[in-house]
């Protein structure tokens, strides 16, 4: 078997991993989550996600509608900016999760993935 050229191999995930980022991400934000701690809980499911890519990623999708945000202060800290998916992102989660299965389907189809089973 070739030897895996490691840079090929994480341009390659990551391209993967980046399609399923915002599936990820409005996934938690059914309750609501300030961005860092967001990036724990993704960090702690086994997802680490930058700040840069992060807080981009947030901003935009409160732009297409998808999460609402408000700032709050709690325990006399400063002043944290809070996500909360929309009407309209809690519609397309459910969208994206149908889709994320259907494609699953089409893997278990192809094959792919039945080679770590055995």
């Amino acid at each position: 078997m070739p030897a895996i050229d490691a840079q090929s191999y994480e341009n390659l995930a990551s391209e993967l991993r980046r399609g399923l980022v915002v599936l990820m991400v409005l996934s938690q934000c059914e309750e609501l989550q300030y961005g860092y701690s967001l990036k724990q809980r993704l960090g702690e499911a086994g997802l680490e996600v930058s700040e840069g890519t992060l807080y981009p990623l947030l901003r935009r999708l409160e732009s297409q509608g998808l999460l609402e945000s408000r700032w709050e202060v709690v325990d006399q800290q400063r002043p944290r900016r809070y996500y909360l998916l929309s009407t309209m992102g809690r519609a397309m989660l459910g969208q994206l999760v149908d889709e994320w299965k259907n494609l699953v389907t089409t893997l278990e189809r192809l094959g792919i993935g039945k080679e770590a089973e055995k």
